[in-house]
């Protein structure tokens, strides 16, 4: 059995906690690529621009595992080339990310709103992610799951690479009791406490998810933990994880989530191509969902684990009112 030769390690450092993109060279049949450079202008000539791959190799962006690349070297199948992006300006989150737990294996952030878990699309070193490699000097820092960007609360994130896999088993397994908090209206119509099962449907590019009919994929209990006046404290235990669950199915019940820009209508500015980067009206508006509580047994050592938020909700009143 043929062994696969390991990557040699990364001759860049991380930049703002994001690691440099790595390619490694096809075999060229055709012989399209007489050089470097030939393969790296025509392969992001779409993503970075050809004139601008060009001033990164004349700026010696490109590195391969013997050091800085000119982009006229002769064209090797299997060469490994690291190199960063140019990051995009990004509006600053003005929240702090706190730590609930640490560990030397794990990680248990209480992440802010509006901040993305990982980097995706615009959204790269304003991300929990990153920021926590930057402030805790962790580089191989790995969430194990993902927490939507506008969604606040409890996220896990895994400090050794060779770990990862175990804590990422335990969420897809479904071996993690997870409790979310939300602010909705009250409606004594709705009859609660109710488990809710349907099919949840979400297409790459459409913001929002959808219930369709068929075979149920997602799952969530809820129940009305407390009501003060004409809003209700909401306590939401998910089954399952499908993306927008929650909020999908609290607007299924007629109780869409306070502040919520998708459901049950996606407003103008929330559509893709018009995707906030946030500003002082929408961090102060943040969607009222709270991931509460984390509760598994630690797959490396056995031992019962629970963390809880230290957020609160802002909508929420803070003292009860004479119509509870």
């Amino acid at each position: 059995m043929r062994r696969r030769s390991r990557t040699p390690a990364a001759p860049l450092a991380q930049r703002d906690g994001i690691d440099p993109v790595r390619v490694r060279l096809p075999v060229d049949p055709e012989g399209a690529w007489a050089t470097v450079g030939d393969h790296l202008v025509g392969r992001f000539e779409g993503a970075i621009g050809a004139d601008r791959v060009a001033a990164m190799l004349r700026e010696g962006r490109f590195v391969g595992a013997e050091g800085v690349l000119s982009g006229a070297e002769a064209y090797r199948a299997g060469l490994h080339v690291w190199f960063h992006r140019d990051f995009a300006p990004e509006v600053p989150v003005p929240f702090e990310v706190g730590i609930v737990h640490r560990d030397e294996r794990i990680v248990i952030a209480d992440k802010p709103h509006f901040l993305a878990t990982t980097p995706r699309g615009r959204h790269v070193t304003e991300t929990a992610m990153a920021r926590l490699r930057r402030d805790l000097a962790l580089p191989e820092l790995q969430p194990a799951h993902r927490l939507d960007r506008l969604t606040a609360g409890l996220a896990l994130f895994v400090v050794r690479p060779e770990d990862r896999g175990a804590y990422q088993n335990l969420f897809s397994g479904r071996r993690v009791r997870k409790e979310y908090e939300a602010v909705a209206a009250y409606d004594p119509g709705v009859t609660l406490p109710v488990t809710v099962r349907s099919r949840i449907v979400k297409e790459r590019g459409v913001i929002a998810a959808r219930e369709e009919t068929g075979e149920p994929n997602a799952e969530s209990r809820i129940e009305l933990a407390e009501r003060r006046g004409g809003l209700g404290r909401y306590r939401l235990l998910p089954a399952t994880g499908r993306t927008h669950q929650l909020r999908v199915h609290m607007n299924g019940l007629g109780l869409p989530i306070l502040n919520d820009p998708v459901y049950p209508v996606v407003l103008p500015e929330h559509e893709p191509e018009h995707e906030p980067e946030g500003g002082p009206a929408a961090f102060g508006a943040p969607l009222q969902l709270l991931a509460r509580v984390l509760e598994f047994t630690d797959p490396v050592d056995g031992r019962a684990r629970r963390f809880e938020s230290g957020l609160r909700l802002s909508e929420w009143p803070a003292s009860p009112t004479s119509d509870q």
